[in-house]
């Protein structure tokens, strides 16, 4: 199995997404170490990526899910922050595998922007982040977990693992 922690620039992805690779002794990967230099580029510039932009790194990352993805579908073996922030990047991103579960962390604009202005060395600026919440297309129950950013990390990680093997 292979968690896709998701949600919005500064709502915690990587933060809990290292935490929870730790603890599980899993490798972790975060999607925006694998941009094409002209998509960083683009953002560092404060424009928003397109559809278009997103294609072959979506792709990419599906590669990458697939190859993690395991037999035993009770064992996590990678977890990966990704924005994935509409239902198309979802569902590109786990195509026809099993084994994927999404877990949404769910944060309104206020917090997430105070979180991504105190952020310093990161791509992503605090005034591209009403760009996100306009792109995003928040999960179903059935598609992702959501989990609340009001949580600590580690009763974020207690409840993504209480909830995957529900």
């Amino acid at each position: 199995m292979v968690i896709i922690i998701m949600g919005v620039s500064g709502c915690g992805k990587t933060t809990v997404g290292r935490a929870l690779a730790q603890q599980l002794g899993v490798p972790f990967f975060d999607a925006d170490d694998y941009h094409p230099a002209a998509n960083v580029a683009k953002m560092g510039r404060g424009e928003p990526l397109t559809d278009a932009d997103r294609e072959p790194w979506l792709a990419r990352l599906h590669g990458m899910i697939g190859e993690w993805v395991g037999e035993e579908m009770e064992e996590i073996t990678a977890v990966f922050a990704c924005s994935a922030l509409k239902k198309t990047y979802r569902d590109q991103l786990r195509g026809s595998l099993d084994g994927v579960v999404f877990v949404y962390l769910a944060g309104d604009f206020d917090l997430i922007w105070l979180r991504l202005a105190a952020r310093q060395g990161h791509f992503m600026k605090a005034n591209m982040l009403q760009s996100q919440f306009d792109t995003l297309e928040p999960p179903t129950a059935v598609e992702a977990l959501t989990i609340p950013i009001t949580l600590s990390p580690a009763e974020i990680i207690n409840q993504i693992l209480h909830q995957a093997f529900a």
